[in-house]
């Protein structure tokens, strides 16, 4: 278990327009994290996991991952509230293309070392 119990429960209780921050810090504690752009978007997070049936061997099954965003407006009243839970959260496709780093290249100098160090260690014997 990792984050908030019951988070979906908890959000029913935020009232968009009443509730203020120390109410949703009252109900839910600190948030997880905030929104890098809007310091005034709280993310909270629920994640439950348990042990598999026979048929999973025993491997980790995903039961809950459920993610709440809250927005507040200026006077830190709730504005709006959105729950994101496993079934409605975006697939992510990541690109096979790789990218080329001219940084982290070695130059001729620690190439060349390198293969020094290999040659030399190469040669031991044991």
């Amino acid at each position: 278990m990792h984050g908030i119990n019951f988070l979906e429960n908890r959000e029913k209780a935020l009232i968009a327009g009443k509730t203020n921050q120390n109410d949703v810090i009252k109900l839910m504690g600190n948030p997880h994290s905030t929104s890098l752009a809007n310091k005034d978007t709280w993310i909270y997070f629920e994640r439950t996991i348990s042990k598999g049936k026979l048929i999973k061997l025993g491997q980790n099954v995903l039961k809950e991952n459920n993610v709440l965003e809250i927005q507040f407006d200026k006077y830190g009243i709730v504005a709006s509230k959105k729950i994101y839970n496993k079934k409605n959260m975006n697939k992510v496709k990541f690109s096979d293309k790789e990218t080329k780093n001219d940084v982290t290249q070695q130059g001729f100098v620690s190439k060349f070392l390198s293969s020094v160090k290999q040659k030399m260690y190469g040669r031991r014997q044991y």
